[in-house]
């Protein structure tokens, strides 16, 4: 009776583990989603013309966008870099191999992300601010994301 139990236990351990696992996993791509939809959805279009410039917008882009750049360490933990992803593009191995440079990637992101959210009232003002924003972004994706094959 005790080995059943104990059976029982440990799968029941480890399907909680993977739940664990691919819960961190689905907030880390909602997050790069979100991401998107900031840059690609709202600041680029208005920069483009595509859209009107509009404040409110702006600050709800760059406030998803500081958000993110908060929570993007945690979700990266050492417990996920072998779990096999289904997505597009995953996590390179270089984000556990290195991760010094890695958190100084997401580091660079929040201070473009920062400085912009006291420096935009504008169009012109956001023309300015945003490749700095979009090259932190493309810093980290080319080094630390990969086509899924």
């Amino acid at each position: 009776m005790k080995r059943s139990v104990l059976v029982v236990a440990a799968i029941l351990l480890g399907i909680g583990a993977v739940a664990a696992q691919q819960d961190v996993i689905d907030q880390s791509h909602a997050l790069m989603k979100a991401n998107g939809r900031a840059m690609g959805g709202t600041l680029t279009p208005m920069v483009r013309g595509d859209k009107p410039f509009d404040q409110a917008a702006v600050d709800a882009a760059l406030a998803a966008l500081a958000e993110s750049a908060a929570k993007m360490g945690a979700l990266y933990p050492d417990s996920v870099k072998s779990v096999k992803q289904t997505a597009d593009y995953v996590p390179s191995p270089k984000i556990w191999e290195n991760r010094a440079d890695f958190d100084a990637h997401i580091a660079r992101f929040n201070a473009a992300v920062t400085e912009a959210k006291g420096k935009i009232k504008d169009l012109d003002s956001l023309k300015a601010a945003l490749p700095g924003i979009g090259k932190a972004c493309a810093s980290c994706h080319e080094t630390f994301r990969v086509k899924n094959s």
